[in-house]
């Protein structure tokens, strides 16, 4: 899985300008030259508090590569995001599929809601890597069988597994994207536990290491308070 900042318009300044303008109104403007760091107090009281429309007055952009599983549970994050995803109607779709590495966890135990993982054995391992290349490879050589016969891509790609590799442009602001990472990571200063699947969970954690480069403050006021977003 790959994650790439592509455009973004994001720093802790866009946090402080937008808060500010309710009690200086144009004078608001000087913060945009001004050292946030001066004011990360100010960004801590928002975050801790909860008034969130500050950290939305910014923008990133990300490609993302990633199995088709993954941004089926991508796409239930709605509010403050914007997808644009390759498709298997105009294009013929691309053999790369999602095999798990030798670290993922691959035994589930307990009851939903109530999940653990542990690790798996090595015949576990190469039962899962050749059970998938096997399906992939079979659908796959289907899938090429329907289009030179004449089937159209939109029928076709219905026998490819969610194994299947696509890729997508999501947009976000601050506030979403904390609200994603609240819920699709695991760290040790949440407040509220989160039990994300270990695919969606790598994706943003790529998504938050570009974050924090662009807002620090902002980012470490978000570990400070919870991961909550605001």
């Amino acid at each position: 899985m790959t994650v790439e900042l592509v455009k973004h318009s994001a720093a802790d300044t866009d946090v402080l300008w937008a808060a500010r303008v309710s009690t200086a109104g144009e004078q608001s403007l000087d913060e945009l030259n001004k050292d946030p760091e001066r004011s990360k107090g100010l960004i801590n009281f928002l975050m801790r508090d909860r008034h969130g429309s500050p950290f939305e007055h910014n923008s990133m952009t990300f490609f993302i590569s990633a199995p088709l599983f993954v941004f089926r549970e991508f796409h239930r994050h709605r509010v403050g995001w914007s997808y644009n995803e390759e498709s298997g109607r105009y294009r013929q779709l691309q053999p790369v599929f999602y095999v798990p590495g030798a670290s993922r966890k691959l035994v589930q135990q307990g009851r939903p809601g109530k999940y653990e993982f542990v690790e798996g054995t090595a015949e576990q391992h190469a039962l899962t890597g050749r059970a998938m290349a096997g399906v992939y490879r079979t659908a796959y050589e289907t899938y090429l069988e329907m289009l030179e016969a004449g089937v159209a891509r939109e029928v076709a790609r219905a026998v490819l597994p969610v194994g299947l590799y696509s890729s997508m442009y999501a947009t976000c602001n601050a506030r979403s994207l904390m609200h994603f990472l609240g819920l699709r990571t695991q760290h040790e200063q949440a407040k509220v536990p989160s039990f994300p699947q270990r695919e969606i969970e790598m994706v943003g954690e790529a998504m938050e290491e570009q974050w924090s480069k662009l807002m620090p403050l902002t980012h470490a006021a978000f570990n400070a308070n919870g991961r909550v977003a605001p």
